[in-house]
């Protein structure tokens, strides 16, 4: 059977092919004198015009060159405040460096300190001064060039007084002869918290000038049960020299004292521990005033609650503390405090050891109140407690004192005669019964530390008995400068020796 082709086939099947062929070139074409015609145009497709200028988006802001000048003006603001503090005395040789002779050598030390106020007066850890028998300040250095170069004669260190020092806090108060001092405030509306950013400046080492940085790892940390301080825990690195130095935030205040660290090696492994600046600030205060710290309390006793205690007077819960004193007439009576409340918090800081406690009671000025939350059987109450200063024979002793009669200006101490009045409160634990009693150092002498502390009582001047301040006086009077003066001193119920040269 034949193909049959439609009509124009041949036509059609040329046609088609021209009609590709013309698609593909987008145009009309001519083929052996026939004229194919040209197929519709596909829509173009609008192109955007591009803008005649086009404008680039804002740079984002360099973050690391801002942080960068931040802690370069932080450093700035803070370190000038900061001093090294110098400290030589006697002490035992190492125990690698010796063989079975004991042997007392001359031992040089170094810390740090913060002037908290521009007259020259610093604070410090006590055990950086500790044995001091010569204190020197190493002001900050000045600005160097930018390789941090700095001329050994600029250095400028002074000589050093210890005002007063309570090792309950590990704190003392140094003063230098200088005014116009740049200062560090230790009073600070904002608490710190967790996580805040912190800086460690001192002089580890030896190497003054030195800023480290971290965070506040933890709050209160307690590190000995037996002590009521708290501490702030940082992890900003902190080494053997940082010890007095000040723990600040990014604006420049003082959070707290640097004071140790919990190392395997010795070095700094990110477990510092810093005194809060309130505590600081409220033994500085006490030693600039009177030479000691006062104890702040509240009127009333308290102790822990044992199972047995709990069982015995039916309390509602089996730990914490417990009130078992009300003094008649203090501030705890007046607040409505009562034997046998349970004290839950203290200024909204739990409560469940005697420790807390007394570390919560640290933290207060005499102008403040204690915000108490008791439990009293199963209803809680909240009580407001006055704060109210200890204080004991020897405050009443230096108010009384006139410093034209009892100021031994080559001592650098104020002194009074043990009379029948003082022989009756100190009780009849007196191991000598005359003598000369220590009531407090002069603020205004700028002397080494002689190793005499407020309530000591001299009863020998190197083979001189004392009884009285005028054989005191006469005694230092005969002395030349760098004579060596041993005193026999009774200090808390025994007696010991404190020696020293005589350096004017």
């Amino acid at each position: 059977m034949a193909n049959v082709i439609p009509p124009g086939g041949k036509a059609q099947t040329r046609f088609f092919s021209i009609l590709v062929f013309t698609f593909l070139v987008a145009g009309s074409q001519t083929f052996q004198g026939q004229t194919t015609q040209k197929p519709a145009a596909p829509v173009p497709i609008e192109k955007k015009s591009a803008p005649a200028a086009e404008s680039k988006p804002p740079e984002p802001p360099n973050v690391l060159a801002q942080l960068n000048d931040a802690l370069e003006s932080l450093a700035a603001k803070t370190s000038p405040a900061v001093v090294q503090i110098l400290v030589t005395g006697y002490g035992p040789l190492r125990e690698e460096d010796r063989s079975q002779t004991a042997y007392i050598v001359r031992q040089k030390a170094v810390g740090s300190g913060v002037i908290v106020d521009s007259s020259g007066y610093i604070m410090t850890n006590a055990h950086v001064v500790e044995g001091a028998q010569r204190i020197r300040v190493a002001l900050p250095l000045p600005m160097g060039d930018s390789a941090g170069q700095v001329p050994i004669g600029k250095r400028r260190i002074l000589e050093a007084r210890l005002v007063g020092q309570h090792k309950d806090t590990d704190l003392a108060l140094l003063k230098i002869d200088e005014t116009d001092l740049p200062t560090l405030s230790l009073v600070s509306t904002q608490r710190p918290h967790v996580g805040q950013l912190v800086f460690a400046i001192g002089s580890p080492e030896g190497l003054q000038n030195s800023v480290t940085m971290g965070v506040v790892s933890a709050l209160a940390r307690q590190p000995d049960a037996t002590k009521p301080i708290t501490y702030l825990q940082t992890d900003a690195p902190i080494n053997p020299g940082n010890s007095g130095g000040p723990l600040v935030d990014v604006t420049g205040t003082v959070l707290g004292i640097n004071t140790f660290i919990l190392s395997q090696g010795g070095g700094s492994e990110g477990l510092g521990f810093a005194i809060p600046a309130r505590v600081v600030d409220f033994v500085y205060h006490s030693l600039r005033k009177y030479g000691h710290v006062h104890k702040v309390e509240i009127g009333a006793g308290a102790q822990e609650i044992t199972p047995t205690l709990a069982e015995g007077l039916h309390l509602p819960q089996r730990w914490g503390v417990v009130v078992d004193d009300v003094k008649p007439n203090g501030p705890a009576a007046a607040a409505g405090l009562k034997i046998q409340d349970i004290i839950l918090t203290a200024d909204d800081r739990r409560i469940e050891t005697m420790p807390s406690l007394s570390a919560a009671l640290y933290l207060h000025r005499l102008d403040q109140v204690v915000k108490l939350e008791v439990l009293r059987g199963k209803e809680k109450k909240t009580l407001y407690v006055p704060a109210i200063e200890a204080r004991d024979h020897m405050d009443e002793l230096l108010d009384a004192v006139n410093p034209e009669n009892s100021l031994i200006p080559r001592l650098g101490v104020l002194a009074v005669d043990i009379t029948d009045d003082l022989r009756t409160r100190l009780g009849s634990g007196l191991r000598i019964p005359t003598g000369v009693i220590v009531v407090g150092r002069a603020a205004d002498l700028i002397m080494p530390d002689t190793g005499l502390e407020a309530a000591d009582i001299i009863h020998q001047l190197n083979t001189t008995p004392i009884d009285s301040m005028e054989t005191l006086r006469t005694a230092v009077g005969a002395l030349k400068p760098g004579d060596p003066v041993v005193l026999q001193v009774e200090r808390d119920g025994g007696l010991l020796y404190v020696s020293f040269d005589l350096e004017q």
